[in-house]
């Protein structure tokens, strides 16, 4: 008679949702405190650790956790994809019957406030956002950028209401997340996906803390494209630029050209001078470019959603519940 076949573990209530790259000195920290908070919560729960092609310890520390801890899950990516599909590849495997918390292991989401967000939930909300009423450890420039975007995103994203101060850090029942789910574009904007599906949401204040260890992974360049996913992904407002700065060079023009035949006309024909000419052509080819920069961000975009590849791809998975007995070697698969 053949060996039956191991039964999944039982699903956790909850499931915390962590993407790491290069969390090798706080990731320790980190799962000692969202431990502690969460086991003094009446919820089976799991703690879904995602990979995102870390060159440190980071995924040694992962496996350790996942060896000691049966609560603990580890997905494995075969190569750094980027935060918004490390999130995206750790929601696909969370667990969780009744919702899911996302959060960052830095410790600039303090986990003791995951208590304040399961009671909104239990108030009744599908969804509780994490809203910073402070950002210590912040320079004012960081602070204000940071402001400014998510005030353009509240003008310009049409119906999709973004929160302002509000990052990932959050909460999300079972039915918002199967609705999030659906979402597989390429270009990831995780923060407007997660206020495109609605749901009743409430925001929970809270004050941001100073990073633990390490270094953020969040460059100026990096935050810039960002950015231009966010106004991309959401908003058409960039194309409907271009066409009103094309007409108002079109009508400025046109201004200018009845200005030269009346010119003409009443004093004669003068010879124009050649840096008033080198001024115009140079500033009409600069918003040309400029218009067809925007055109190409879309453009681009469009191309990449047409091949159809997959989010990422996965290089282990280990479920929660599921205690090895030795740490599998780079090759293997688990779960």
């Amino acid at each position: 008679m053949p060996d039956a076949l191991p039964l999944d573990p039982p699903r956790p209530a909850l499931s915390v949702v962590v993407p790491c790259y290069n969390e090798q000195e706080v990731l320790p920290e980190f799962h000692r405190r969202l431990g502690a908070v969460l086991s003094a919560q009446d919820l089976p729960w799991e703690v879904v650790y995602v990979n995102d092609g870390s060159r440190d310890a980071t995924l040694g520390l992962m496996l350790d956790l996942a060896a000691t801890d049966p609560r603990v899950a580890v997905v494995n990516l075969s190569r750094n994809f980027g935060k918004e599909i490390a999130l995206t590849a750790g929601l696909d495997h969370a667990r969780g019957s009744e919702g899911v918390v996302v959060i960052d292991a830095d410790l600039q989401d303090p986990p003791e406030v995951i208590p304040e967000l399961l009671a909104a939930w239990r108030r009744g909300f599908d969804v509780a956002y994490a809203q910073r009423s402070a950002r210590h450890g912040e320079g004012w420039l960081k602070r204000t950028t940071a402001a400014g975007f998510y005030r353009l995103m509240q003008r310009v994203g049409g119906r999709v209401a973004l929160p302002p101060d509000t990052g990932d850090f959050r909460f999300m029942s079972r039915r918002a997340l199967d609705a999030l789910l659906q979402l597989r574009e390429q270009h990831r904007f995780m923060k407007g996906l997660f206020a495109w599906v609605g749901f009743p949401a409430v925001a929970v204040p809270y004050a941001r803390a100073p990073r633990a260890a390490g270094t953020t992974k969040w460059n100026w360049w990096k935050l810039w494209n960002l950015s231009l996913e966010g106004i991309t992904s959401f908003t058409l407002g960039p194309l409907k630029l271009a066409s009103y700065v094309g007409l108002a060079v079109a009508v400025l023009a046109g201004l200018y050209i009845v200005q030269l035949l009346v010119r003409t006309l009443v004093f004669g024909n003068e010879v124009a001078g050649y840096p008033s000419l080198m001024a115009v052509v140079l500033f009409m080819g600069g918003v040309q470019m400029m218009m067809l920069g925007i055109i190409g961000e879309y453009l681009g975009r469009i191309f990449n959603e047409t091949k159809r590849r997959p989010l990422y791809i996965v290089e282990r998975h280990l479920r929660s519940g599921m205690v090895p007995t030795e740490r599998p070697l780079a090759g293997q698969q688990a779960g």
